[in-house]
């Protein structure tokens, strides 16, 4: 879910830029899961150029003040989702804690890493929402330790239907600063691909796990 259609753009724009994004529908990509995909998304390389960098900072601040009232810690999803966090936690001021995958295996064994009081309300960052597993684990584990989450913020999301359904499920509001339709639309603009692959790349988007690709 996209909540401002002019950041959705120029947060595109950036991506594509700095090839944080990269489409190659000749050669797809192939995801941990095993799925096929004409995309590729590496938000850590945001990381790298302070102008992009800012823009999401401020970005995720902005909407986070005007969306999300109450906020009171801010938490980032490891790893790629801790830098971002960071810096949005210390443009509003609030307390940063972030979640691991999984609990460590050593010392303390944490599975949250910073303070967080019980009823505390949370606001989760995160680099990317796929499937959304990850996303969603994070915030079941704030929500066992007593936090109470109220919304979740990526940079950048896939669209797939299916999210939409776990989101609500897990009784949990998310916004995203650009998605997939964005990033093609801008594609297409900046002729990085021909109006001829959209379609395709719509197709793809409908049933990603069974779709096959012309060699």
């Amino acid at each position: 879910m996209v909540l401002n259609n002019a950041k959705a753009r120029t947060m595109a724009e950036y991506l594509l830029e700095i090839k944080a994004v990269i489409l190659s529908l000749d050669k797809p990509f192939t995801w941990a899961s095993g799925i096929k995909s004409p995309i590729y998304c590496d938000n850590r390389k945001t990381l790298s150029y302070p102008k992009v960098r800012d823009f999401i900072r401020s970005s995720f601040a902005d909407i986070i003040h005007e969306e999300f009232k109450g906020v009171e810690v801010i938490a980032g999803v490891a790893t790629a989702g801790i830098p971002h966090g960071v810096l949005v936690a210390d443009v509003l001021n609030l307390p940063f804690i972030y979640v691991r995958d999984k609990a460590k295996g050593h010392g303390l064994e944490n599975k949250i890493e910073g303070t967080l009081l019980k009823g505390q309300k949370v606001f989760v960052i995160e680099d990317l929402i796929s499937t959304g597993g990850s996303s969603l684990k994070a915030v079941e584990a704030i929500r066992e330790a007593g936090g109470e989450v109220v919304g979740l913020g990526a940079i950048f999301s896939y669209g797939f239907e299916a999210v939409e359904t776990a989101f609500k499920n897990a009784d949990c509001s998310y916004f995203t600063l650009s998605n997939y339709d964005y990033l093609i639309e801008q594609a297409v603009t900046n002729n990085y691909i021909k109006d001829a692959d959209v379609q395709l790349l719509q197709q793809w988007k409908k049933s990603p796990a069974v779709f096959v690709f012309k060699d």
